[in-house]
Parts: C-alpha cells; structure tokens; sequence
C-alpha cells in the first residue's frame, strides 16, 4: 500500500523552480489527497506565473513514477507559496501571521499609503491572505481609499474581547479612521498614538494572514521604533520619489530601519515619470532617483509607478486601481511589484530560517 510517507520522501528531493529549495522542506505541500494508487496534489510556488508549468508537472510525475511505478498522478496544481518568517516574538503577537511589512517614506507627500492600498490589493490578486493596518494614527487614509464608513465588530475570544479587521475587496483593514467621529482629528501624543498601534496588533483577530502590512506615517518617529521593538519585522518598504530632496529622506528611512535591525525589502519610486500625448515619458521629478538607491545600498528596486491620474481618482472614490482597472497598465506595474516583494521575502526567509536542533531524548 502507497503511503503519504513515502510521496513526501520523494517530494523532497523535488526542488521548487525559483527558490531552487525542496516543495517538503519550504512547507509548500499545500493538499495531497491519495486514494488507494490515485494522488492529488497541491503544492506552492513562488511564482504563480510560472513559465513552464507543464514541465515542471511533468519532471514531478516522472520523479513520482520513478520511485512509486505504480501511483497514479491524476492531478497537480499550484498556488502562491509564502515562506513564513518564524520568530517566537512575532508568533506570541501575531501568531497566524506569517510575514509583517512595513511600508514607509522619509518625507510626506511620495504617495505611500496610495502605494500601500494598492500593493495589498496587488497582493491579493496573487493568492495571498491580505491584511493592512493603518498605522498612520494621525493622518488615516484607509477608510477614504477603501470606501469604509463603519466601525469594527467586537468579538469574544479567549474571555478578552478583541476587535474584528474590517473586510473588503478580501483584505482585512484596521484603521484608527473606523474608530473616529468623521471629520475629527487625532490630538494625541506620541505615546498614545504608539499604544493604539499596539492594539491594532494585540487586540484585533487577524487569524491567518500571508503578509500584514504596515502603512506607516511618514518620517522617523515614535511609530517607526515602536513597531520595530514591538515584533521583528519581515522587512522594509520604502517608498520615494526621484528628485534629490526626497532621496535624502529616503536614506534617512533606510538608515533608521538599519539601526533597529530591519532589513528593508526594496525601494519603491513612486511618481517616475507622465506618459504625454505622443506617448513619450516626461521625467518630471528626476530620473532613476529609486535606482540610484538601489545600487547605493545594494538593495532591490521593487518597481516604478509613473503619474496617472487614475490612480487618484481611484483612490478617492474608494477602490484602488488594482481592484478598480486590474487589467490597466499601471496595475500590471503594481502587481509586478508585488511578485518582486514575494521573491525578497521568500528569498529572505529562506536564507535566514536556523536549522532546528535536534530532538534530544533521554
């Protein structure tokens, strides 16, 4: 009799195409369904575009077959495999989150939470379970750009009564803006900004989430150090424009997440370029300010997002462009990026898991 022992032993010595990594040990068996000699299986990639998906099954049967002549593969398919950044601190806070991402700027006015909103959509659209809190407590921009006007619920779980994420477009939400009167401001010190953060992390039911993103407020201040000493972060976004003024905040954001042992992920240039009416690209703010940086710090440049006006008018009538025009050609750019962000951060976590000790019995 066929057992599921020994289809795992043989996908072991399977590599997974991109992170050139065995499907067993990246915990990407996602189903495997085995009826008497007939198998099913779903398994992870990292890339869901693949482009070679039929010999990839192909070298999977054959591995199979070689090893077991006589299973039967009726069926493989492939979804978004996420490589989960383990740490004993983020588990005991997040403990069904497997990856954190902060998305941050050194200055205002770069278009990160535009950039954040769409990135999780964009995240979304691969296969990922998607969460994004808004971790900008003063200036909330996620119940305008996600068309919310409602409050959280509030659950029971484990006799402490938590708060459950808004839901929309399958991406839960928590925002200080669901939580305010309309047209009230935040007038609160750092200290009490830095709290409702926490609370965003510790008394809200996440349940299980791929990536949470972070749309962080702009600069350097409590919220930044308070995320970063209150879970270990996957890493890093930081998201910038090309002129010279806005990289030397950029760096400033670089260097801050260094200091506090986060490793940034990439760089995101936001407002690249206009496409004009005969179809060329005005660099209005600069040129390869983004790549500028990603060769200085030797760190990927994610993607570059050009000035369209679509993307406003997206954003303030409440469905980001991803979702609103997934097909247009500034939301291929988006989702382009979120595969580049799926790579570092599978690439990241691969390369930093620890092999476990082994177990000791006396």
């Amino acid at each position: 009799m066929i057992t599921e022992k020994q289809i795992l032993d043989v996908l072991s010595k399977v590599k997974e195409p991109i992170l050139k990594s065995d499907f067993v040990s990246l915990d990407f068996i996602k189903r495997l369904s085995l009826n008497g000699i007939n198998l099913q299986l779903t398994l992870g990639i990292t890339d869901t575009e693949y482009n070679d998906f039929p010999g990839l099954k192909n070298s999977i049967i054959l591995q199979l077959k070689k090893e077991i002549p006589e299973l039967e593969v009726s069926r493989i398919d492939f979804i978004l495999g996420v490589v989960n950044h383990t740490d004993k601190n983020k588990d005991s806070i997040l403990p069904g989150v497997k990856n954190t991402i902060a998305v941050a700027s050194g200055k205002g006015g770069v278009g990160k939470s535009t950039v954040a909103v769409n990135l999780a959509a964009a995240l979304a659209f691969e296969g990922a379970k998607v969460g994004l809190i808004d971790a900008d407590i003063y200036g909330p921009s996620i119940p305008m750009m996600f068309g919310i006007n409602e409050r959280p619920k509030i659950v029971s779980s484990n006799g402490k009564n938590k708060m459950l994420p808004v839901t929309k477009y399958d991406i839960k939400l928590m925002s200080i803006g669901f939580l305010m009167e309309e047209d009230t401001a935040v007038v609160w010190r750092g200290p009490m900004a830095s709290s409702a953060l926490k609370q965003f992390m510790s008394e809200v039911l996440w349940d299980e989430l791929d990536y949470l993103v972070f749309d962080m407020p702009p600069g350097t201040g409590d919220i930044q150090l308070t995320l970063s000493q209150t879970i270990p972060l996957t890493g890093a976004i930081i998201v910038t424009t090309p002129q010279d003024i806005s990289l030397t905040d950029a760096k400033k954001g670089y260097l801050m997440f260094e200091k506090v042992n986060v490793p940034t992920l990439g760089f995101i240039e936001n407002m690249s370029y206009y496409t004009n009416t005969e179809g060329g690209k005005d660099y209005i703010f600069g040129k390869n300010g983004g790549k500028k940086l990603s060769d200085e710090f030797n760190t990927a440049l994610l993607g570059e997002i050009p000035i369209v006006t679509k993307i406003r008018e997206a954003g303030d009538n409440g469905k980001p462009i991803v979702i609103d025009s997934p097909d247009s050609d500034v939301s291929k750019i988006y989702k382009g990026i979120s595969k580049n962000l799926i790579l570092e951060i599978n690439k990241k976590n691969l390369n930093s898991a620890q092999p476990q000790a082994p177990e000791i019995i006396i």
